[in-house]
């Protein structure tokens, strides 16, 4: 039986690459290498990554809700050309075979969720891998991606996100051999880009700093349920045009399954935070 080894959130900025590369003493840098001493410490056998895909494999003209990547391998970031994004991976390796039992058992569990076989991965996924999952330029353990649609109106429900984890966790138990699993949330918990509320000259706008605050307090102290029930469709989007990424990490609050996080830090001007839930 499979069992998962820890659970690991972090943000993606593009450019996180390049700063960490220019200054290993910057705030961003330090907040990842964290998070990777936590997954290196519980070495986990295969990292299934909750992520919001950037338009990249999918747009409005197919934007399932959920969305299993089921193949033997991927490359990335695509096209994603960000300054400060140096890093591509022309072979990430997959665990085809739990990403087919992933998507069977959350059909059988009543989600509907799709499936796509052909894609790449985009710096949503590419940059927490980065750095938490390269061993001399190579992916080190192979993933399986699940995107949860956070970036195009309507989003899915945040108790549905967060039943959508549980769904995985229950997966992962009656996976038939023995594999210890690390489960990944990647995106902001506020940000904009490019909307109205755009910072002159630049495409951010500030984050929502007393939302992050409050997230990470309720994350903190176990307080899932008023959580759920504050993270609305207006509060996300009051939150910033790209907030909705923070679904994700209530996804893998599902897979949690109740624990407190052993590490987590805001880092309150990105609007994003840092986290490491283990089972040891």
């Amino acid at each position: 039986m499979a069992e998962i080894a820890g659970a690991f959130a972090t943000p993606h900025m593009p450019g996180s690459p390049g700063q960490a590369r220019e200054n290993p003493q910057s705030e961003t840098a330090q907040l990842f290498g964290a998070v990777r001493s936590h997954i290196a410490e519980v070495d986990p056998d295969v990292l299934v990554v909750f992520d919001t895909d950037h338009f990249a494999t999918f747009f409005y003209s197919n934007m399932p809700t959920f969305a299993v990547g089921v193949a033997g391998e991927t490359a990335g970031p695509g096209t994603d050309d960000w300054p400060g994004l140096f890093c591509y991976y022309p072979e990430i390796p997959l665990h085809e075979e739990l990403g087919r039992h992933v998507h069977a058992s959350g059909i059988n569990s009543g989600f509907d969720l799709s499936q796509t076989q052909e894609f790449e991965i985009d710096h949503s996924i590419v940059v927490p891998l980065h750095f938490l999952n390269d061993e001399g330029g190579k992916m080190k353990r192979p993933i399986v991606p699940l995107w949860v649609n956070g970036i195009a109106p309507p989003l899915p429900l945040a108790k549905r996100c967060y039943a959508l984890g549980g769904m995985v966790r229950e997966a992962i138990a009656s996976w038939p051999s023995n594999l210890r699993v690390g489960i990944v949330a990647s995106g902001a918990i506020s940000g904009d880009i490019g909307g109205p509320k755009a910072i002159d000259g630049q495409p951010f706008a500030w984050p929502d700093e007393s939302w992050v605050v409050n997230v990470v307090n309720r994350m903190r102290n176990g307080e899932i349920d008023e959580l759920l029930n504050e993270a609305t469709a207006d509060r996300l989007r009051a939150a910033g045009n790209v907030s909705g990424e923070m679904l994700n990490w209530i996804a893998l609050l599902g897979a949690v399954g109740g624990r407190k996080p052993r590490f987590l830090e805001p880092q309150l001007k990105g609007g994003n935070a840092y986290g490491a839930w283990r089972w040891d």
